[in-house]
């Protein structure tokens, strides 16, 4: 029975991973089609490769999306852990409050944020284009930076600021050299959350625009009334830079972990005889 049961989940594992990565594959496979058929793949070629670097509209979007994910995500990020930090030292009554109204625009359906946010630049006469677009980014993507770094704040000692002040930091050291270093896994994820989030959205940004500002998710939606093929490279385009993105942050971190460990396998010998030389003397 344990065996069968085995065997059953790994197949669910493999049906969920192909129900997944298979769409993701066909996509790439046929953005080398030599043909502009999405069923039949006619030989390779790189042609759509060089349509869409040639379409400026389409590079003009790639660029709009890149540009917007990277100051939503710094904005956001630096914005979202100094709420967390401060919330930490806030009463709970402050805190509850606070956590409460960050995680209703999470809970919130995206289209209602999405209107909410057209009829507020609406009220106040701003007029909608790339400004918009930052600032509705920087707005949704909050709430996921704090809800990363709470809890790593929650895990520190509440007192660790405060040893730091007494030996001399100041406050904004304090934050920088103590605080930080050690909530830094949960701002790098509630950042990567918000660069995902930022590039990957297509309703907010698609209400909040204007003035022909559109970004990748709007580009693919306006070309996939037709057929062109070329949505098929800039698709695989983007899944090659989050390949990319993916591979730096595993490999990053295992690459200094291994430096910090041979370096502390050659300073162990010298510490021990020196610590063996003072027992002696």
């Amino acid at each position: 029975m344990k065996k069968n049961k085995k065997i059953f989940g790994k197949i669910i594992m493999l049906l969920t991973a192909a129900f997944f990565y298979l769409p993701i594959v066909y996509v790439v496979v046929f953005s080398f089609n030599s043909s502009k058929s999405l069923t039949a793949f006619k030989g390779f070629s790189l042609q759509w490769y060089e349509k869409m670097l040639r379409d400026s509209q389409m590079m003009q979007s790639l660029y709009t999306t890149i540009l917007v994910a990277v100051i939503a995500t710094v904005v956001s990020t630096i914005a979202g852990t100094l709420t967390a930090v401060g919330l930490s030292k806030s009463r709970k009554v402050i805190k509850d409050f606070v956590s409460q109204v960050n995680d209703f625009p999470i809970m919130n359906p995206e289209i209602v944020t999405a209107i909410g946010l057209m009829l507020f630049f609406i009220t106040f006469r701003v007029e909608r284009g790339l400004l918009t677009m930052i600032l509705a980014h920087i707005a949704f993507c909050i709430p996921y930076v704090i809800l990363s770094v709470m809890p790593k704040i929650r895990s520190l000692d509440p007192n660790l600021a405060d040893a730091a002040m007494d030996l001399g930091a100041t406050p904004a050291q304090a934050l920088m050299q103590v605080i930080v270093p050690q909530i830094s896994p949960g701002i790098f994820s509630g950042a990567l959350i918000a660069f995902t989030m930022s590039f990957d959205d297509f309703i907010i940004s698609y209400f909040v625009t204007g003035r022909g500002v559109k970004n990748l998710s709007i580009m693919v939606y306006t070309m996939s009334k037709r057929v062109n093929p070329s949505i098929n490279a800039v698709s695989s385009l983007v899944i090659f830079l989050i390949t990319i993105i993916l591979v730096l942050i595993n490999v990053v971190p295992l690459i200094r972990e291994r430096a910090v460990k041979r370096a502390v396998k050659r300073q162990l010998p010298v510490r021990t005889s020196g610590n063996v030389t003072g027992a002696g003397q």
